[in-house]
């Protein structure tokens, strides 16, 4: 067994309640009438969706709830250092080990790390984690934020002296295409009563695992004590990191005492260099570039915040296409897996701390700007933990190559919410009828928006006490105030909150500033700003996909501005900013009937016979020609900047079709068909196996097809889902925004003609079969093998 340093998971078989169990925390407690869960787990979406919860976070409940873990560690680990880290726990959190009292946590979003060596026990005696998560202040945000321990937990296992918690940091002072220096920052602690000489050793290691330069350093560290060294290692002609090409080095950093390594860790890097210009914008290796991105939330519909890595793969690989390069984590630290995926495919990442300071912000609860608000949330906890929370951050993510900018927070100045200030009485827009009354009044009694400056101007140097590599930022929701009080003085690059109409002008009135849009609607008219002006960096569009919450009223569950919606399925948006974005040949058909003919149309050819029509061809080709039924509607010219144009055509049942001939040369079409009416469901899996480790997941789309197996877009048939074998179903999700099915029933309609559905492996070997139905049509069902890892690897390869 491995002993030099154990990283486990323990997300398996925790005990569950929904309840305030008084005595949970007692080592000797009786959980055995608990339920089992596995982790990530969020109890939110357990539980009806109900009109007496917030409308902002998407009117499911909070509450209580308790969770216990029982495990055994082996005699031979006796001595050793112990640690249990939480990615997530939303929220307030309270940890007990063996009915000793660890911590707290209010932050749901920060992960937590407590050393237990002290508490646990080893060899037959078991030990018990004791988890209290108390949300009963449900309306606490704007969006979803889901109840549990909804990220990853794992313990930590290490030698007396030992590489600290984020004790790793590597950066790439200098680079060139020619040569680059990886410097290598070191902390250890020595734990034991006596002196002990070690040698530090660092390893520069390709892609491959082949090494490149090492360094080695030989200290007398003195009892109980920590140390600190820098080591540089130098790489000739590196291969750059950038969304192009994610090309990924690491650095293996090991403790050798009396020649033996008694501790070790490997941290991936990315060798690249970036700048921010006021007048030219952004750098990538001296490539100058536009950021194009999208702001996410952390839920995922039917999971809830308890999602698995392979769903953030899908939605990747989704915006990926879409011609997206960077995401904004809005409006809080991701999960940190989400980070390693960036890294590994490609995106300049914006990573946020805070949504809110001391100040509280208003929580719709009756629907988005409905008074009167709720004000519960993370200010009550802010000046007490503020700088752990924002330093956690840093130190636990700024290995990551893909993150460019820390945001210390999100729209903390939004206009008398809650700070004011007199310049209120004379700004121009103060009447603005679209703005709820309370946001168009001077109140001399709420907090100075000055104030603003002097939290700003400490969480810099919070940030930069941990990494001066990036630059700080934040997602500024008032300039025209803040640029008076001095809040925007403290950044290194400002982020602008839908004030396109102001970048001109504010480049004239500060043009050594570095600006760009953090958060932007999806309008032809912004994208254009950006893409027009060499000093605007780029924009992150709100959003990339729907998430929960943030509702306009019952009984809309979901904020619907993503291009994907709340399943991962591509919206007509989605082609539209393909075809602005992407550098590959695209073309996509969508239509409306012509008296309607506004938004992004419907990409089905179903309609009402010689119904007038728009049609719509979204590319970023340079010319395409439509047919209806093999006859020629004629062709037009592109606009590079529009990228896309419209026939109008009298509706016959048959087949759409576009050809767009790109700047290659070559010919690309879509077509829309005329369906006939739902005969059958087609499904299928995003996997053909899953190992048995009770966590693999994967996603099974089911959707309504005619006889010639053509999706019927207009279908909205309901489904039956049921799974035999070695797997349990997690969840479906149709991405309807007004659908309120339980989340925990196995029957749901599909929206669009599609349904998806979450899997997971149990952890026994075996099939497992999914089966949907619904009444009028034939079933269908999909078979996944589950195996363990080494099974699979061996009957893949046979």
């Amino acid at each position: 067994m491995e002993t030099v340093r154990i990283n486990k998971n323990m997300n398996l078989d925790w005990k569950f309640t929904r309840d305030d169990v008084i005595d949970a925390w007692y080592k000797g407690f009786d959980d055995s009438n608990w339920r089992h869960v596995t982790l990530p787990h969020d109890w939110s979406v357990e539980e009806p969706f109900s009109k007496e919860h917030s409308s902002g976070t998407g009117y499911l409940p909070g509450g209580i709830g308790w969770y216990r873990k029982h495990f055994h560690l082996p005699e031979d680990l006796t001595g050793k250092r112990v640690y249990i880290t939480f990615e997530g726990v939303y929220n307030n959190s309270q940890v007990w080990c063996n009915s000793y009292y660890i911590g707290k946590r209010p932050y749901g979003y920060s992960s937590f790390t407590y050393d237990i060596t002290d508490f646990v026990s080893f060899g037959e005696s078991s030990n018990v984690i004791s988890v209290k998560v108390n949300h009963k202040d449900i309306a606490d945000s704007r969006w979803f934020t889901g109840s549990g321990i909804y990220r990853d937990v794992y313990l930590t296992i290490t030698d007396q002296i030992h590489i600290d918690q984020y004790g790793v940091f590597v950066t790439t002072p200098e680079v060139s295409e020619e040569e680059a220096t990886v410097s290598v920052n070191v902390q250890l602690s020595n734990e034991t009563t006596n002196d002990e000489q070690v040698v530090i050793k660092n390893t520069l290691l390709d892609q491959a695992g082949e090494s490149l330069d090492s360094v080695i350093h030989t200290e007398m560290i003195a009892a109980e004590s920590s140390f600190c060294i820098d080591q540089q290692m130098k790489i000739h002609h590196p291969q750059l990191w950038s969304p192009d090409t994610p090309y990924l080095y690491s650095v293996k950093t090991e403790i050798i005492k009396d020649g033996v390594v008694i501790d070790h860790s490997l941290t991936s890097t990315g060798i690249r260099y970036f700048s921010f210009d006021s007048n030219e914008g952004f750098f990538l290796n001296d490539v100058n570039m536009k950021i194009k991105g999208v702001c996410v939330h952390h839920d995922a519909g039917a999971l809830g915040a308890a999602v698995p890595e392979k769903v953030w793969v899908r939605r990747l690989e989704a915006l990926k296409e879409m011609g997206c390069n960077a995401i904004r984590m809005s409006h809080n630290p991701p999960v940190p897996y989400l980070l390693d995926l960036c890294d590994q495919m490609g995106f300049l990442v914006m990573d946020e701390a805070f949504d809110e300071w001391e100040g509280v912000k208003n929580k719709w609860s009756t629907g988005h700007n409905v008074y009167p608000p709720k004000h519960f949330g993370y200010y009550e906890d802010f000046p007490q933990w503020g700088e752990t929370d924002i330093k956690e951050m840093v130190l636990r993510d700024r290995n990551h190559p893909s993150i460019i900018l820390w945001s210390i927070g999100n729209e903390v100045d939004y206009p008398n919410d809650p700070y004011c200030h007199p310049y209120f009485k004379t700004m121009t827009g103060n009447n603005d009828a679209n703005k709820p009354a309370a946001e168009r009044q001077y109140d001399p009694n709420k907090p100075n928006a000055e104030r603003l400056a002097t939290i700003a101007e400490r969480l810099v140097r919070y940030v930069k006490e941990c990494d001066t590599t990036r630059p700080v930022t934040a997602a500024i929701a008032f300039p025209e105030l803040s640029n008076r009080t001095g809040y925007t003085d403290t950044l290194d690059v400002v982020g602008y909150n839908y004030k396109e109409h102001l970048y001109e002008e504010d480049h004239k009135k500060y043009p050594d500033r570095v600006t760009y849009g953090s958060e932007n609607s999806s309008s032809l008219e912004d994208w254009l700003i950006v893409k027009h002006n060499d000093y605007i960096c780029g924009q992150f569009i709100w959003t990339g996909v729907d998430f929960l919450g943030e509702a306009q009223g019952w009984p809309i569950r979901a904020s619907q501005a993503g291009f994907l919606d709340l399943a991962g399925f591509k919206k007509p948006s989605y082609y539209y900013r393909q075809a602005l974005w992407s550098s590959e040949p695209m073309a996509f058909l969508s239509a409306l009937p012509l008296a309607a003919a506004e938004g992004y149309g419907e990409p089905h050819w179903n309609w009402q016979d010689e119904e007038e029509m728009q049609v719509k061809c979204f590319t970023n080709c340079e010319e395409v020609e439509l047919y209806l039924n093999d006859t020629s509607l004629g062709s037009k010219k592109v606009d590079d900047d529009k990228a896309y144009v419209t026939w109008e055509v009298s509706f016959q049942a048959g087949t759409l079709k576009a050809v767009a001939k790109g700047m290659d040369g070559q010919s690309y079409s879509y077509e829309l068909e005329t369906v006939q009416q739902p005969k059958k469901l087609e499904i299928s899996a995003d996997s053909q196996w899953l190992t048995a480790s009770g966590q693999d997941v994967a996603h099974i789309e089911i959707y309504v097809a005619d006889d010639d197996g053509n999706l019927v877009y207009t279908a909205d048939n309901q489904i039956q889902l049921s799974i035999d074998g070695s797997g349990e179903i997690l969840g479906l999700e149709n991405g309807d925004a007004q659908d309120l099915q339980p989340y925990n029933s196995l029957v749901r309609k599909v929206h669009h003609g599609k349904l998806l559905a979450y899997v997971r492996s149990t952890k026994e070997s075996g099939d497992m079969t999914i089966r949907a139905e619904s009444p009028n049509v034939s079933m269908a069902e999909v078979k996944i093998a589950v195996a363990t890892s080494q099974q699979t690897k061996i009957e893949s390869n046979t």
